[in-house]
């Protein structure tokens, strides 16, 4: 019954090569989607005739969009072929769709603003605005159980819609289910003996990795709490953020080494990720790349940088990394992908002096501004968007935003799904005790929605896989989940 939709896929598959020649990981979202929706389509049972005729159509419309495929026959000469290697067709795509570093030279420079071609895909997702779309406004929960110990880092698991995290600086981080009703604390994992700074999902959701103001990094399994492993700093120094090279999931993960600094205070250290005792003149400033599955650093996968690493972030190929530090800087780094190894690239000077707080890159801004961004948080009073403009991360400022930072290590994020709409939205904490929305977009007026409900200030946000609900966490402890409001 299938055989016709496989031959769809196929016929898919065989002209994805000419669709966004630039844009490698769209091609491979593009196809997977095409085979969830032709696997659902499969079941519901067409008669063979319209199937076959939904083929016929299919290969014109792909034939008169992009021209003749490079080899002549018939689609049943060609589809026949291309079925037996379908799998592994794909796994290719996807791999080299991850391995290939993204080309930025050829885009134009300055905002890409979205044009009336995206007319359609409004109409597609009912023609609602990106206000709408993002018309956040009921409490679906509030988690209290590190109540009066700051949450740095909230996150959803990936493709989740009801797993979250959390961790706190007593030492602890939750995991929570959120459905079926009530909402509960599935498990507290503890064995750091001091506050917890940061965490990452594995791609595939079965492990954390945590770091700690203890020294230590320690690994977990999610399905029922226990550590897998804990790493100590070879320095015994405080490890402040940690991020997963998102090609080699299972294998790397970079980190931060750092021993005390007296600029921690400018970052609100003490009420916000412990009370440190200040040491002079001796800060590591290190960022690691360690295989989690030897407790090992790689061979040439340190750096050093020019303050403490309060932020990391990755490019989707993997191929660029971004740290930044807590004297105001954001440097890239090149990363290996056969060996680990870090050469640094760029450095930018966000502004002297001014801890980076957090760092978010994302390939795409929206379906239409095809720019790939950084979001960056830093202690301005403005939240920052920068555009990457080349392969080695540099980058150039694109648009600020306004809201209250200049102590506290306040997130921001990408929304997750790239919006039928025009416009694109970005979420971010702030001192002003608020969630603000901004659509990056819009020349004025940007501000999309403000969440009025927490007691302190909010220090990270984070969307579930398909945006109905948002994760919010503060300075007291406080980790509200919002519900998007339905029309």
């Amino acid at each position: 019954m299938a055989a016709v939709w496989q031959q769809v896929l196929a016929v898919d598959a065989r002209y994805n090569a000419y669709r966004t020649p630039t844009f490698p990981q769209f091609r491979t979202q593009y196809i997977r989607r095409r085979s969830q929706l032709l696997r659902e389509n499969a079941k519901a049972g067409h008669p063979p005739a319209l199937r076959r005729q939904y083929l016929r159509l299919r290969g014109q419309l792909l034939g008169q969009r992009y021209g003749p495929l490079s080899e002549p026959g018939s689609a049943r000469a060609y589809s026949n072929s291309i079925i037996r290697s379908s799998r592994t067709t794909l796994d290719r795509m996807e791999l080299q769709a991850q391995m290939n570093r993204a080309v930025y030279e050829d885009r134009p420079p300055g905002s890409v603003v979205p044009t009336s071609v995206a007319e359609a895909s409004r109409a597609m997702a009912g023609d609602t605005s990106l206000s709408e779309n993002y018309a956040f406004a009921g409490m679906y929960h509030v988690f209290d159980q590190h109540v009066d110990e700051a949450v740095p880092r909230v996150r959803f698991a990936n493709d989740d819609r009801h797993r979250l995290a959390c961790c706190s600086l007593d030492g602890s981080i939750s995991l929570c289910q959120l459905v079926p009703a009530p909402p509960t604390v599935l498990h507290v994992l503890r064995g750091h003996t001091r506050g917890v700074s940061d965490f990452a999902w594995s791609l595939s959701n079965d492990i954390l990795v945590s770091t700690s103001l203890d020294a230590t990094m320690r690994i977990w399994a999610s399905e029922d709490g226990r550590c897998i492993r804990e790493i100590p700093d070879p320095d015994g120094a405080e490890l402040l953020c940690c991020t997963f090279q998102p090609v080699n999931n299972n294998l790397t993960v970079v980190r931060l080494q750092d021993t005390c600094s007296p600029r921690a205070g400018m970052l609100g250290l003490e009420g916000c990720l412990g009370a440190p005792d200040y040491k002079v003149g001796n800060a590591k400033h290190n960022v690691h790349v360690m295989n989690i599955s030897t407790g090992k650093k790689v061979k040439g996968g340190s750096s050093k940088l020019t303050g403490r690493v309060l932020a990391l972030s990755f490019d989707a190929p993997g191929r660029l990394l971004w740290a930044g530090d807590d004297r105001g800087s954001v440097f890239s780094f090149l990363f290996d992908m056969a060996t680990g190894k870090l050469t640094k690239a760029k450095r930018l000077v966000v502004h002297e002096g001014s801890p980076v707080t957090s760092i978010s890159a994302r390939s795409w801004v929206s379906r239409e501004a095809r720019d790939p961004s950084l979001l960056i948080n830093a202690c301005l009073n403005k939240l920052l968007l920068y555009r990457v403009v080349d392969n080695e991360g540099t980058l150039q400022l694109k648009r600020s935003f306004p809201i209250e930072q200049s102590s506290h290590p306040v997130r921001s994020i990408f929304c997750p799904l790239m919006s039928f709409r025009q416009g694109a939205c970005v979420v971010t904490g702030s001192e002003d005790m608020c969630v603000h929305f901004f659509d990056v977009e819009r020349a004025a007026k940007a501000a999309v929605n403000k969440l009025q409900g927490h007691s302190a200030p909010v220090l990270d946000v984070s969307f579930n896989c398909d945006e109905s609900l948002l994760a919010s966490s503060d300075a007291n402890g406080m980790v509200i989940v919002w519900r998007r409001e339905q029309k």
